[in-house]
């Protein structure tokens, strides 16, 4: 029960991390697994923007790729923040296996 009362208290930085991921690494909260686990998802999300945005600058098959993609990203963020708003640690389809491979 106390466990899931912790999840519960940070839910709100579990759901920032999704926004700004590095915000939860200044509080308190980056010694929760929970909120760990759902800025590594959201981390992943910041460097699947940069790639997205990088793929936008390629002239024309750019142009078609990187607006899907985006869309794609919104949709992720989006499954994201219900996650962690829910209390589950639930990876995000497509990208959230490349999580795991971050330690702090």
């Amino acid at each position: 029960m106390d466990e899931s009362k912790g999840s519960q208290k940070n839910t709100g930085m579990a759901i920032v991390a999704y926004l700004i991921f590095f915000v939860p690494l200044l509080t308190e909260a980056k010694n929760d697994p929970f909120v760990k686990f759902h800025v590594k998802q959201g981390l992943v999300l910041f460097i699947s923007y940069i790639v997205d945005m990088f793929i936008g600058l390629v002239p024309i098959l750019g142009w078609i790729i990187a607006p899907i993609l985006f869309l794609v990203l919104i949709v992720l963020l989006i499954i994201g923040i219900i996650n962690a708003a829910g209390g589950k640690e639930k990876e995000l389809p497509l990208i959230g296996g490349l999580a795991k491979n971050f330690k702090f």
